[in-house]
């Protein structure tokens, strides 16, 4: 595969503020991410205008590509031009013959999206797609803990602005691989399962911590990409619990410093117990 990046791009921005309700002197600098809009043209198809926070663009876009389902393996994109546009970035996504027919038939009706990775899908079978199951590893107490320990300073872009969701890698013993940020969950999630796609990790030998509540679709993202455990912050949805349940996939969430629950797991005889 073949890329390029535009000129420059920078995820955050310092802003002078001052308190509200206070003088002139009671003001400090104070750093914002940025959302940038992010243009995927696949073989010269537009498919959807997607806000992102502008770091690790190529892992976000092959992630994206690969929940989308629109292509099965990331040598499928056999190139990738990133430019700038008049108000954002334009990604030129080169996909075989295979990808194009599948991109035809999921253009998204719904032009610009940064949080939803459902929204704009124009019929319940885009979101009910079938999934293959997932091979769900054993996750330990002690390694999660491990992870959520050492999360927040893996956060590098967080550092300073205190507001992107994140995305983590790590091994079944906790010791994070990789970490994606970026505004929008969903799209920290795809940056990571690009980042592991790249790298051809095994997405059964070890375990993804979400920095947000888990939803259907962040269930759905993560089986699309054989991730058979996956660990929330916050809590997640019936719709999530039932989709993991039907994949096979450890979802365990509301996880808090050394505290975390088990809300499906395939050695357990059903649900509740």
């Amino acid at each position: 595969m073949t890329n390029s990046s535009p000129t420059s791009y920078d995820p955050a921005f310092w802003r002078t503020v001052t308190r509200l309700g206070g003088d002139s002197h009671d003001a400090r600098r104070l750093a914002i991410a940025d959302e940038t809009p992010l243009s995927l043209i696949y073989s010269g198809v537009p498919y959807s205008v997607m806000m992102v926070t502008p770091s690790d663009i190529e892992d976000f876009i092959i992630g994206f590509s690969l929940t989308e389902g629109l292509i099965s393996a990331p040598d499928e994109i056999a190139s990738i031009q990133i430019r700038d546009g008049v108000d954002g970035l334009i990604a030129e996504i080169a996909t075989s013959g295979a990808a194009m027919k599948t991109v035809l038939a999921r253009r998204r009706s719904m032009p610009v999206r940064s949080s939803c990775g459902v929204c704009g899908a124009e019929d319940t079978d885009a979101l009910m797609r079938p999934l293959r199951p997932v091979t769900s590893p054993a996750l330990r107490a002690a390694a999660v803990a491990r992870t959520l320990a050492e999360l927040r300073g893996r956060q590098i872009l967080n550092r300073d602005v205190h507001m992107l969701h994140a995305a983590a890698w790590s091994t079944l013993d906790g010791d994070i691989v990789l970490v994606r940020e970026d505004v929008g969950r969903h799209n920290a999630l795809d940056k990571l399962i690009g980042a592991t796609s790249r790298k051809n990790l095994d997405m059964s030998h070890g375990f993804c911590t979400i920095s947000s509540r888990c939803s259907f679709d962040m269930v759905q993202k993560s089986v699309a990409a054989g991730i058979g455990a996956l660990v929330a912050v916050s809590a997640p949805t019936e719709r999530a619990v039932k989709l993991a349940e039907q994949a096979g996939q450890t979802l365990a969430a509301l996880a808090r410093g050394d505290d975390a629950w088990v809300f499906t797991s395939p050695d357990r005889k059903g649900p509740g117990v």
